[in-house]
């Protein structure tokens, strides 16, 4: 399961939690108790569509990063709001 960190604990360290994603860890980032997103590390998978995805995110850079980022399921969102 993910840990939850507040935006402003992520904004404060940065380079510690990038180790810690680099390293397999994922987090839910919240601001004022609610979900705001999902930081978890790439996986690169067998999947065509996958990889062309991540490699679509990979040379966007970070200004264009939001438009290929995938929203929460339904699941996750309402497991999320139920915190």
């Amino acid at each position: 399961m993910e840990k939850i960190i507040g935006l402003k604990e992520l904004r404060q360290n940065m380079p510690s939690f990038a180790q810690k994603v680099q390293k397999g860890q994922s987090f839910i980032v919240v601001k004022q108790s609610k979900p705001l997103f999902k930081i978890t590390p790439l996986t690169y998978l067998d999947n065509e569509v996958e990889q062309s995805q991540q490699s679509a995110f990979l040379q966007t850079g970070a200004i264009d990063s939001h438009r290929t980022l995938k929203p929460l399921s339904k699941e996750e969102h309402d497991y999320y709001m139920g915190l």
